[in-house]
């Protein structure tokens, strides 16, 4: 497999679970002043960009911009739920599958190839 096939999902991965916490990570923390956790926040955005704008540099060119789209809002999603029940103890819900099952639906339009 080419590797410009392979780095940027992983790194979407990887940014997607920096970015989960940044975003939710705090819930967690109830009693923080809230100065706190956008500071815990910024801080832990920042190496999710680090993550996030090399996969869309890297994968540009191999996958078009609306599929790098399309593949970071399902891992985004993927990532989520996995969060949302390990951490904030969130139980999953059958609506948040066929979500689910609707965007593995638009990755299947958008990887369709279109000649």
């Amino acid at each position: 497999m080419n590797p410009a096939h392979l780095w940027p999902p992983l790194l979407l991965i990887g940014s997607n679970v920096l970015m989960t916490f940044a975003w939710y990570g705090h819930l967690k923390r109830p009693a923080w002043p809230i100065w706190l956790a956008v500071i815990a926040s910024w801080g832990i955005a920042f190496f999710e960009y680090c993550l996030a704008v090399p996969a869309n540099r890297i994968g540009y060119g191999t996958f078009t911009g609306q599929q790098l789209k399309v593949m970071q809002e399902v891992i985004t999603l993927s990532v989520f739920a996995g969060f949302s029940v390990l951490v904030l103890g969130e139980p999953l819900r059958w609506t948040y599958l066929a979500a689910m099952a609707c965007l593995i639906a638009a990755v299947i339009f958008i990887f369709l190839p279109i000649d």
